[in-house]
C-alpha cells in the first residue's frame, strides 16, 4: 500500500517481527489511556498497557492482543517492542479463561502477601486474549 496517508507499523517482540507493513492507523492502549495514530503523529515515546491493538491496512482491520511494551511514534513510522502479542489464532481460549479465573480469585482473596499489580496486569491480559477472540 502506498497511499498518501499510509505510514509504516514494525511490531517487534524478543523473539520475532510480529507485524512490519504499511497501515493508515494503528490503536492500543498505553499506561496513559487509549491512543490512535495516523500518519503525521506527534513524535513521542509511550508505555503500552493490555488491551487489543487494532491495525487499520488498505486490505481491512486485523486485532491482535498485545500485552506490554513501548512504542516510539514518529511522523512516518510507528515501532512497538513488545514482550507478549499474539493474533487471536495463537491464542488458546480455555488457558486465557483459566487465567481470567486465577487472576479475579487472587484479587477477591487477597491477603498482605499478594502482588496486586501484578495480578491486576494479569488480569488485564487475559480479558485482552478473550476480547480478541470475539
Amino acid at each position: 500500500m502506498a497511499g498518501e496517508n499510509a505510514f509504516t507499523l514494525r511490531i517487534i517482540t524478543p523473539d520475532r517481527v510480529f507485524y512490519e507493513g504499511e497501515v493508515t492507523m494503528v490503536e492500543f492502549n498505553t499506561v496513559e489511556g487509549e491512543i490512535g495514530v495516523l500518519k503525521k503523529h506527534l513524535p513521542m515515546t509511550v508505555i503500552v498497557k493490555p488491551g487489543i491493538l487494532t491495525i487499520t491496512e488498505e486490505g481491512g482491520v486485523k486485532e491482535a492482543a498485545l500485552h506490554a511494551g513501548f512504542a516510539e511514534i514518529l511522523p512516518d513510522e510507528v515501532t512497538i517492542l513488545a514482550e507478549i502479542i499474539e493474533w487471536p489464532t495463537e491464542i488458546d481460549a480455555e488457558r486465557a479463561e483459566e487465567a481470567r479465573e486465577r487472576a479475579r480469585q487472587r484479587l477477591a482473596n487477597r491477603t498482605s502477601q499478594t502482588d496486586v499489580a501484578r495480578a491486576e496486569t494479569a488480569l488485564l491480559r487475559s480479558l485482552a486474549r478473550i476480547e480478541v477472540l470475539k
